[in-house]
């Protein structure tokens, strides 16, 4: 499993990513975190993989190849868990998110994609 995870910082807040990680896989609400639009944000993924097999409410699976996901929300963060899912589908999945204004964090890394790092 490889897994992403997305929110947006409110304007003049910046906080460790790694503690923002660790509360919202934890479901904890973040002060300095917006409200995101979790209902549009699924229906937009929903509608990218359109050819793929929505399993359930929450994840996808590819029938013309590898790979399947889940998207696990809170009010405030996307997580998405990623199964024998190719790059090429996370780039896609980071792409539908960047629309939200809300950059990847890699926990694997750690490391978390936006403007503050480059």
């Amino acid at each position: 499993m490889y897994e992403l995870l997305f929110w947006r910082y409110l304007d003049e807040i910046y906080l460790n990513n790694q503690e923002v990680y660790e509360a919202l896989v934890e479901k904890q609400e973040v002060e300095g975190l917006a409200v995101l639009q979790i209902e549009v944000i699924v229906n937009r993924i929903n509608s990218v993989f359109s050819d793929w097999e929505r399993v359930d409410e929450n994840s996808w699976k590819n029938q013309k190849g590898k790979g399947a996901f889940q998207v696990i929300t809170t009010p405030q963060s996307v997580k998405i868990d990623c199964y024998g899912t190719e790059g090429k589908t996370m780039n896609k999945l980071v792409d539908i998110m960047e629309e939200f204004k809300c950059p990847l964090y890699d926990p694997q890394v750690p490391e978390r994609y936006d403007e503050m790092n480059e």
